[in-house]
């Protein structure tokens, strides 16, 4: 037979629980070393750039917080300024339709200036023109009185007459030149 020893038999407990040799140590101790290692590499590969990000996102949301705030803080200025405005604007439109009213009796009493000036112009300019036409009736009526004496005249001289003649010679001459001149003139 041969010598084959089967060691069947657990190995020799010496009060524990569990053998430890030195195998078993240093397979432990190689795991640690290589699951720390491979922390480690993960940490660097993984974990570190997600921390970046995780830190640069909570940066822009810091930043977005605080652009926020500012902006929040310019939206209460301005409508501060809207509602200051909103009050004064029933002033300012009393100032504009005050401007507005001065400006127009301005150009109003301007204009009514102006047409006085120019209905005096044209009163002169009738004034002058009745003037020369009154002076124009004047020579027609001398040049009219003129004829009317030649004509007399030479009626008187063809004729010797007696006074009831003359009167009745004037008479016929006026009916000859008609009442209508003598009535325009």
């Amino acid at each position: 037979m041969t010598n084959i020893v089967l060691n069947s038999a657990p190995a020799v407990l010496t009060g524990r629980i569990f053998g430890l040799d030195n195998q078993l140590l240093f397979d432990l101790l190689f795991q640690g070393i290589a699951v720390f290692i491979l922390f480690t590499f993960v940490g660097y590969i993984l974990i570190n750039p997600i921390k970046k990000m995780i830190a640069d996102r909570q940066a822009k949301i810091d930043g977005d917080v605080e652009a926020a705030k500012k902006d929040k803080q310019e939206a209460a200025r301005l409508k501060e300024e809207y509602d200051e405005k909103l009050k004064n604007v029933d002033v300012e439109a009393d100032q504009i339709l005050s401007e507005a009213r001065r400006k127009a009796q301005k150009n109003e009493s301007a204009i009514i200036d102006e047409a006085r000036t120019e209905a005096g112009r044209i009163v002169d300019t009738a004034k002058k023109e009745a003037e020369l036409e009154k002076l124009k009736v004047k020579d027609e009526v001398r040049v009219e009185i003129i004829s009317v004496a030649s004509m007399m005249a030479g009626k008187i001289v063809e004729k010797e007459l007696s006074e009831a003649d003359k009167n009745k010679l004037i008479d016929d001459t006026l009916r000859e030149m008609g009442d209508k001149t003598w009535a325009d003139k």
